[in-house]
């Protein structure tokens, strides 16, 4: 299969802080999850992939393009879309007005077809109905959707998308997972998140980030495997357990090493990632 995403030893830094670590990864169509603590480089990777940041050092190839060539750049821009985690959006656009002046960027020329896409993408995120609404008046989730659309203007080959769901209701959720299924078949997507459910529902592999570097990188079931035999449940949290979450039922999920007689139960994403960090942790001690 192409391979969409390819860097080598890719660093980058910010002052005397190092956002990634001689980071090397190669993506192809689907949905990659990636994952990490706050810091450990996500957003940062993102920008890079985006064309928005150069590495400091390192090869970056995008849908077979080189990214540090000033052409191949403005060439990948048309072909991919992003959300950045933090999307402002300029004073006085409606909805569609704010896509319009998006896809009129992504050189979008012809009135006609622009205006059929933007009305195309806007129906996408289930924002049809508020075209005409000031973007001043959109709910968070709303706008988060709306940036969404704009990065959806085209059908790139390539979305990147930081933390996308956040500010989306359980309902708004689960359409954009049910989107990013579908539109995950043709393109290649990468979807930064802190929600482990959205990387169960949609991605088909994990990449997890700590401390700029990539210390997992592969299909969502391998991931999950790795917990095996490392998951538990009780009545109460364990101290002797890396990390434990409360349930809904009101006991303990933990991971880590089950004493003996412990009730072990089959692992999920969330609980393969805490294993991950927190064992990642202890080692630095």
């Amino acid at each position: 299969m192409i391979r969409t995403v390819h860097l080598s030893e890719v660093v980058q830094h910010y002052g005397s802080a190092c956002a990634l670590d001689a980071v090397s990864l190669s993506l192809t169509p689907g949905v990659t999850g990636l994952l990490g603590p706050n810091g450990a480089g996500k957003t940062s990777l993102l920008r890079v992939l985006a064309t928005v940041q150069e590495p400091v050092s390192g090869t970056v190839s995008l849908l077979g393009l080189d990214a540090s060539d000033e052409r191949d750049r403005t060439s990948i821009r048309r072909r991919l879309g992003y959300v950045p985690q933090e999307l402002g959006f300029p004073r006085g656009f409606t909805a569609f007005g704010f896509v319009e002046y998006m896809a009129v960027l992504k050189e979008w020329v012809d009135a006609e077809r622009r205006r059929a896409e933007v009305r195309r993408v806007l129906a996408l995120v289930g924002l049809g109905s508020v075209a005409t609404t000031k973007v001043t008046k959109l709910s968070g989730g709303m706008r988060r959707r709306l940036g969404l659309a704009q990065a959806l203007l085209g059908s790139p080959e390539m979305l990147l998308l930081d933390e996308p769901t956040t500010g989306l209701d359980p309902e708004q959720r689960a359409a954009f997972r049910a989107l990013l299924l579908d539109v995950g078949r043709n393109a290649t997507l990468v979807v930064s998140t802190h929600q482990t459910e959205d990387v169960a529902a949609v991605c088909d592999r994990v990449v997890v980030l700590d401390d700029g570097k990539a210390v997992f990188d592969g299909p969502v079931p391998e991931f999950v495997g790795h917990a095996t035999g490392r998951v538990w449940v009780g009545d109460a949290p364990d101290g002797s357990a890396l990390a434990h979450r409360r349930t809904a039922s009101g006991r303990y999920r933990h991971v880590g090493s089950p004493p003996a007689g412990s009730e072990v139960i089959a692992p999920d994403v969330e609980d393969a990632y805490l294993l991950l960090v927190n064992a990642a942790q202890e080692v630095t001690r």
